[in-house]
């Protein structure tokens, strides 16, 4: 395997910290700078773009690699759907999510609007990754009722209030992103981090709420010691 950071000099350990610096907290890249410059790390916010451009797509794709087959393995009980409108240099579009039980984010998929022919797509892209759920928990948007009647899974369908508030939820992160990135300029780049960030953010995030303080932390420690070995190819 070709090493991804030979023709770099600087080290592959900057480079993985200043991506997840941008991408996992709500930074924007001038505040990655000076953070990277306190650890004296001398960088300006452009390579920092760079970076994230080459390597953060390539290390979250290394992250979920392996998340489909293990989600494959366990009873796909329950998905929970729902989509939030995003701007892009002023246009409106559509960045829909599909989250299991846990809050993990499956899927990510951007979309101009929100249309059955959307909402088809995104289901097939996630039932195609990662198989066939019991419930499919949705709010009252009818295009998703359109989409399961065309896909056969019109009785797994399940709306009613509050039901959907971990799919709600799971914007959040992203959103806070948003705002510190003042906003994006491209559906393309929208759909490249809004997936690298889902992969980031489940890589981490290990509910440290209903977790001890010990099991937690050893959580933490794995998941960092992962991320370091992380060969981005």
């Amino acid at each position: 395997m070709t090493n991804p950071f030979c023709y770099f000099k600087t080290s592959p350990e900057i480079i993985r910290l200043a991506v997840m610096m941008y991408i996992r907290f709500p930074l924007s890249l001038r505040n990655a700078e000076d953070l990277l410059h306190e650890r004296g790390i001398d960088v300006s916010h452009e390579t920092v773009r760079y970076w994230w451009n080459r390597f953060g797509p390539l290390m979250a794709r290394e992250i979920t690699r392996r998340r489909p087959q293990q989600l494959r393995q366990v009873r796909q009980r329950r998905w929970r759907l729902d989509e939030v409108f995003v701007k892009t240099n002023g246009e409106t579009h559509y960045l829909w999510r599909a989250v299991d039980p846990e809050g993990g984010v499956l899927e990510s998929f951007v979309t101009k609007t929100r249309d059955k022919a959307s909402a088809l797509k995104f289901l097939k892209k996630a039932m195609k990754r990662y198989g066939r759920p019991e419930q499919v928990v949705t709010d009252r948007l009818r295009s998703y009722g359109a989409a399961m009647r065309e896909i056969g899974n019109a009785n797994r369908q399940v709306t009613g209030r509050r039901q959907n508030n971990r799919a709600d939820n799971s914007h959040l992160p992203l959103q806070r992103r948003e705002r510190a990135m003042a906003r994006f300029r491209q559906m393309r780049s929208l759909q490249n981090f809004a997936a690298a960030h889902a992969s980031l953010h489940n890589h981490f995030n290990h509910d440290r709420s209903i977790k001890r303080r010990p099991r937690f932390k050893s959580l933490r420690d794995e998941a960092l010691a992962e991320w370091r070995q992380l060969p981005a190819a």
